[in-house]
């Protein structure tokens, strides 16, 4: 496994991000193909083994239960000191005031629910799960600060937006003298590239790290075009992402990957791996294959015929995801 400092900070996490949105109790949520604990234990282990030490889930993951199963994951399978905790805020947890947003209510309650369902006393990277356009950003980064100064969060991150949401927020931290974000967690892939116009060039100024998610475009650049799965075929988030535009890319990850005589896995992940603002996808591995599959791209260096060839039937197109 290579391991990168966290943006601009000296946080070291492993290239490869273990994705948690996939466990928890299947009856609570939205994922009913998500991974109940007995389920879950052979990938926590495989990840442990490949050096895959940089968790994250949310707390709106499962009902809350996919925190719960990654804190007991901890315990049983690693040490609290070697892993890189990551868990989000803002999207419904439940009715009533605090129950979602971004407000310095939702924000300090929530951080406390987080912490005594992940068992720990602190979050190493706490990323707010998209913007609020209801509660001033000012009310948010000092609320995001004041958990930070508590120690409750040693890190900030964020999620999904405009870049110029992205920019406000940032310069409220910077005018005020509160803690600024130092990842964004964003959708990229080959077949969602418009963060290359749209986000990245703001990260690459300020020294922020891309966590891409969906860098495999929910498991469509992993396989031939149109093979679902179980999940690919239920799942709500992916529902909305993808289709016939994106074929022209999944049909050259194929191409390169049977050259090669890789997994297309592989060849995807290198792909995204190779850009400069990106320090870990985050990979939402429902078997243990998967993350090896993922660990195995680092290896993987595409050269400028393959990167072209993998690139050239891309088309602009809305950014997707929030």
């Amino acid at each position: 496994m290579q391991y990168v400092p966290l943006g601009n900070t000296e946080l070291q996490v492993s290239r490869i991000a273990l994705g948690c949105m996939g466990f928890g109790d299947p009856a609570r949520g939205v994922n009913p193909w998500a991974l109940d604990e007995e389920s879950a234990a052979p990938l926590f282990r495989r990840a442990v083994e490949l050096g895959i030490t940089f968790w994250d889930t949310a707390n709106v993951y499962a009902g809350g239960t996919s925190e719960e199963l990654v804190g007991r994951a901890v315990k049983r399978y690693a040490r609290r000191e070697d892993i890189v905790l990551a868990t989000k805020v803002g999207l419904p947890m439940h009715d009533g005031p605090g129950g979602a947003g971004l407000s310095r209510r939702a924000i300090l309650g929530q951080v406390d629910a987080s912490l005594a369902r992940l068992g720990t006393d602190h979050i190493d990277l706490y990323q707010i799960h998209r913007f609020d356009p209801a509660t001033p950003v000012e009310e948010t980064m000092a609320a995001l600060h004041e958990v930070v100064t508590a120690g409750k969060v040693r890190y900030l991150g964020a999620s999904s937006m405009w870049a110029w949401q992205f920019a406000k927020l940032q310069h409220a931290a910077e005018r005020h003298g509160w803690t600024p974000f130092v990842a964004m967690q964003n959708q990229y892939s080959l077949v969602q590239r418009e963060d290359e116009r749209e986000m990245f060039p703001l990260l690459a100024d300020q020294g922020v790290a891309s966590l891409p998610w969906c860098p495999l475009a929910k498991g469509r650049l992993a396989r031939p075009y149109g093979r679902v799965t179980g999940r690919s075929a239920s799942d709500p988030v992916g529902q909305r992402f993808f289709g016939e535009v994106d074929r022209p890319m999944v049909d050259a990850v194929e191409r390169v990957a049977a050259q090669r005589g890789i997994p297309m896995a592989r060849v995807a992940l290198a792909w995204v791996l190779a850009n400069p603002t990106v320090a870990a996808p985050v990979i939402g591995a429902t078997a243990p294959a998967h993350l090896d599959d993922a660990a195995a791209a680092l290896a993987v260096h595409l050269d400028a015929a393959e990167t072209a060839a993998l690139e050239s039937g891309y088309t602009p197109r809305r950014p997707t995801g929030f």
